[in-house]
């Protein structure tokens, strides 16, 4: 069963390869914003979050698997879709890009909270078929520290590492210790969640474990 990832994202990848799939990436030729605008636009109002993420990972997922059926007619298998947003004191915030902005977002999340939503589409392709599709949404809250120091958002801006990531924050790298706790599954603050995508496979007749690259060991450990 080959798996593709409607996305060059580094963290949807490393989540991927860390969950035993190894998936062919490709980036999905889809204008965002055009997108949005035009549904809003058409239905005459702004989307919801939930529904911002959906299709938008809709989108990305049926334009690879349109190119797959046309570029590679054997491909027997799943490709998958995403997207992501954070939303704060009821805005949505992107990636900041200066320092400056990073900084301030710190210092109004620091001891709060705020709600990561995360799109997830799944098209199941096979040769002499029509595509089928399962789709779906995860949330999860992120709550961070209180006594984090100014100190240390300086420090974590001067990484550089917030300037790029929605949100101005990361769990899984150096932004990982200044969040005290995550309700939901934490892989959709990483940037999809793992365990709806397996929701979803399965929409689909297939199993996850078929998924899994079984010449490759298993990385995982968990040490008491």
């Amino acid at each position: 069963m080959r798996v593709c990832l409607a996305s060059t994202s580094p963290a949807r990848l490393m989540l991927l390869r860390q969950a035993g799939i190894e998936p062919l990436t490709l980036a999905p030729d889809v204008d965002e914003d055009a997108v949005i605008a035009t549904v809003e636009a058409a239905e005459g109002r702004t989307l919801e979050p939930d529904e911002h993420v959906l299709l938008l990972a809709r989108r990305k997922a049926a334009d690879v698997a349109a190119r797959l059926a046309d570029d590679d007619p054997h491909f027997d298998g799943i490709v998958i879709g995403g997207d992501s947003m954070f939303l704060f004191d009821g805005a949505v915030l992107g990636k900041p890009y200066t320092p400056e902005a990073a900084r301030e977002r710190w210092h109004a999340m620091r001891g709060r909270s705020g709600v990561l939503h995360s799109g997830h589409a799944v098209v199941r392709v096979r040769p002499g078929e029509s595509p089928r599709e399962a789709h779906g949404v995860a949330e999860a809250s992120v709550f961070f520290a209180g006594d984090l120091t100014d100190a240390e958002i300086d420090a974590y801006i001067a990484s550089e590492e917030p300037l790029h990531v929605a949100g101005a924050f990361t769990i899984d790298s150096l932004g990982g210790p200044f969040i005290d706790r995550v309700e939901g599954d934490p892989s959709t603050v990483v940037g999809m969640s793992l365990s709806r995508l397996r929701r979803l496979v399965r929409e689909l007749g297939i199993e996850w474990t078929d998924l899994w690259l079984r010449s490759s060991p298993s990385g995982g450990s968990h040490e008491g």
